[in-house]
């Protein structure tokens, strides 16, 4: 450094926010019949929460609630959704559904098709007002 010169404070970076690409996740839930399936997994897809769902039946379901091993035959919906639309989807779940305690579980898709990705992407975008 020559005789004069001062160090130059720099200033210290500022952090942007950036928007975190969206993520697909892929979640469950059981429904007691058929008909209770289709309803919900319409209105999931209808109120784009869900870009697909698929049901699975029969399953059978062991458990236990409030103290007892119970066993049932149950509709598996596999739902298609996003990162985003999660706690939505799981608030309207819990309005549609008859059990007192809904499963939902999901999981981040580690990969996947890129075009089914986007496809799932699109169709879970919160609509816009009109």
């Amino acid at each position: 450094m020559s005789e004069g010169s001062r160090p130059v404070d720099k200033p210290a970076p500022v952090e942007l926010p950036v928007a975190r690409p969206e993520r697909v996740m892929i979640a469950i839930s059981t429904a007691p019949d058929r008909e209770t399936a289709r309803r919900i997994a319409t209105v999931l897809v209808e109120e784009q929460l869900a870009a697909c769902v698929n049901l699975f039946e029969p399953i059978e379901s062991i458990y236990r609630w409030q103290g007892a091993i119970e066993q049932s035959a149950e509709v598996m919906l596999l739902v298609k959704t996003t990162r985003s639309r999660l706690p939505v989807l799981d608030r309207r779940l819990r309005e549609l559904h008859p059990y007192e305690l809904p499963e939902l579980l999901a999981w981040e898709a580690a990969g996947g098709s890129a075009d089914f990705i986007s496809w799932v992407i699109g169709q879970t975008r919160r609509p816009r007002p009109g």
